[in-house]
């Protein structure tokens, strides 16, 4: 269960969230190489990567990153832009195979503007033995309740006789 379906004004710091996992796979791997332009041999070379700290290919941290932010169910109707992802730090590699989750919390929350707010979250990226491959500190801003409003006056020119006319 996630907050992201969640008011702005509902939100709680301290609240608590958990994804469901994603398993990375080597065509995940291969796939992001060629979008990103990354070819690192520790991702794209078998040979080479063994002789590596890691002893084989490794996912990019990027990707690994980018497929949190897939796993973190943001309701479009709620949740408008990320902001800011920050504060990241790559703990443990996450390997072909290996399937990741996201568990998080509110750290923050704060008024923007009369529409929309900040969220502050902090993720733990975990593999599925439950080690830590990474963390960040996520930004996202968010859509607020709409305050109803005074009706707006109206033009005495476009009353039709069965309205009062505010002036």
């Amino acid at each position: 269960m996630t907050p992201f379906g969640e008011s702005f004004e509902e939100l709680r710091e301290g609240e608590r969230f958990a994804t469901r996992g994603r398993t990375i796979t080597e065509s995940d791997v291969v796939q992001f190489a060629g979008l990103s332009g990354d070819m690192h041999p520790q991702h794209t070379d078998a040979e080479w990567s063994a002789g590596s700290r890691f002893g084989e290919r490794i996912a990019h941290g990027m990707l690994v990153l980018s497929f949190a932010v897939g796993l973190v169910d943001f309701d479009p109707e709620r949740v408008v832009a990320l902001r800011r992802v920050g504060d990241v730090v790559f703990k443990n590699p996450a390997r072909i195979g290996d399937t990741i989750r996201v568990e998080g919390e509110i750290a923050d929350r704060r008024e923007l503007d009369e529409g929309h707010g900040l969220v502050t979250c902090r993720w733990r990226i975990l593999n599925q033995r439950g080690k830590l491959v990474a963390r960040a500190v996520v930004e996202v801003v968010w859509r607020r309740e709409q305050v109803a409003s005074a009706p707006e006056p109206q033009d005495e020119s476009q009353n039709d006789g069965r309205r009062p006319v505010l002036i």
